[in-house]
């Protein structure tokens, strides 16, 4: 089976601080990864790299068997990957419908001809109020973006991801800020669109829902791959308990 993504001894250096140094692993179709480690591990720079937001100084990215390295954001997109944000990124001044629209009319603007031909959004309208559905946001609708509490507009980003249509799905902390239920409810809807085929990559700190949700972990720590398998022998390696807590620390655990 062809892998959904592969990354190839990827690196990225901002001025003296090696980002990302030779990272390479495949994430299979259908699979749910969690990509975890301490602060400044260089997740969100990984994440970037994969969504073409960052162009690596060296190595590969490949979507389903394609080259995409030097392929920009929105060809990505329009190939089946879809990135969400730590920081929720609505247009704020939008109705919460409309931002779903938006992102589910994106097959209709690939080309001005084809954006200009397509005047009727009943159907975008119709697949977007499901999405908003089953995210958890019915009766938001009409309400605009930016009034949205922090809970509800994180779920607006994974409902804006959803109305793209994806194949991928990279989430970079859609749990940071949530409360306890909030949390679990949105790690819910995101397992269940894995449970659709949808393979999903997620960057998140919170790692009681990480390990409830991944079948996979994928550890990096200053830049560099550091661990990689199934969570609970991940969790265990002593090389992650380290990054976590500090030498020290992970050796008193061990005794």
């Amino acid at each position: 089976m062809t892998a959904a993504i592969e990354i190839e001894d990827v690196a990225i250096r901002f001025g003296g601080v090696q980002a990302v140094d030779g990272v390479g692993f495949a994430v299979a179709e259908g699979d749910f990864v969690g990509l975890i480690g301490p602060n400044g591990a260089g997740k969100t720079t990984l994440m970037r790299i994969i969504a073409g937001v960052l162009r690596p100084d060296r190595g590969r990215i490949a979507l389903g068997g394609e080259d995409v390295t030097a392929m920009p954001t929105a060809s990505r997109v329009r190939k089946g990957l879809a990135l969400t944000h730590q920081v929720a990124r609505p247009f704020r001044d939008t109705t919460v419908l409309d931002n779903v629209v938006l992102a589910a009319g994106l097959r209709h603007t690939a080309t001005p001809l084809r954006a200009l031909l397509h005047v009727n959004r009943r159907a975008e309208s119709e697949h977007a109020a499901e999405i908003i559905a089953r995210v958890g946001l019915a009766g938001t609708e009409r309400q605009l973006a930016g009034a949205l509490p922090l809970g509800q507009m994180k779920r607006l980003e994974v409902a804006r991801a959803l109305a793209t249509g994806p194949r991928v799905m990279l989430l970079d902390e859609p749990l940071a800020g949530l409360n306890h239920a909030e949390a679990e409810k949105q790690i819910e809807t995101i397992a269940a669109v894995n449970d659709e085929g949808v393979t999903i990559v997620l960057v998140e700190h919170n790692l009681k829902e990480v390990l409830r949700a991944s079948r996979r972990l994928v550890v990096l720590d200053n830049g560099r791959l550091i661990a990689d398998g199934e969570p609970q022998a991940v969790m265990e390696n002593p090389a992650v308990r380290e990054a976590y807590i500090g030498k020290e620390a992970a050796r008193h655990a061990e005794g």
